[in-house]
Parts: structure tokens; sequence; C-alpha cells
């Protein structure tokens, strides 16, 4: 997709679709029997995740700068190197984020567009074998 005239975020539908992309996110995690192992390293409550995570998401695709003007730079992969992410919660992670994307109204090239950056992303966090 050529990002040269608007971005993924105003693509999407900017603040209450990213919101809604993270809130049905966070809603499958928590409940789908296909997410308990990444459902198992987050704390009991996943407000504070839901906002991080739509922070993040507002910047990372081409919004405002959410999270870095709070947190600093996100560096990721340091961020979540005290949790265990093998390739199980990688694909359960990318399992409920698919399943988000995919009820969110939005032009198919964006979305796989996104799904390919999406994939690209959980496996960089990935800090375990398995």
């Amino acid at each position: 997709m050529d990002f040269s005239t608007t971005t993924p975020y105003a693509l999407i539908g900017g603040e209450p679709a990213v919101r809604a992309l993270v809130d049905r996110f966070y809603d499958l995690m928590d409940t789908a029997p296909e997410a308990t192992a990444v459902r198992a390293l987050h704390a009991r409550s996943l407000k504070v995740s839901r906002e991080k995570l739509f922070k993040f998401m507002s910047g990372w695709l081409g919004g405002p700068q959410l999270y870095v003007e709070e947190y600093g730079h996100p560096r990721l992969r340091m961020r979540h190197f005290p949790f265990a992410i093998d390739a199980v919660a990688r694909d359960e992670w990318l399992w409920c984020m698919e399943r988000a994307l995919d009820e969110q109204a939005m032009p198919v090239e964006l979305r796989d567009y996104l799904r390919q950056r999406l994939q690209a992303l959980a496996e960089q966090m990935r800090n375990r074998d398995g």
C-alpha cells in the first residue's frame, strides 16, 4: 500500500477504530481458550495493558505518538524480555490480533498489510525457544 497521502491510522478510522481494535484484542485474550498461554503472561487486570497498547498502536499506525510522549521510545524487545514469549505465546497473541483485525471495517489491502507487519512484530518479541 502507498501511504504517501494518508496513514494506516487515518485509513483504519483514527482513535475510535484503534481503541475498538485494542479492546477487541484484549477481550479475546481474556476469554478465548485459544489465548491461555499469552493471557497468563499478563496481569490479572488488563486495564494498563489495554491503555499501553492503544497508545503504542496509535503511533505505530502513524497517528499521535501517545506512547512515546508518555513512556519514551517503545524499546519493545527490551520491555518484553522479562516475559517468556515462545512460539505458542506469539501465535496466541497473533490469533487474538488477527481476529480483532478481521472484525474491523477497513480495506482488504490495509488488513493484509497490517497482518504482515504485526506478524513480524510478534516474531520480534519472541525471546524463548519453542
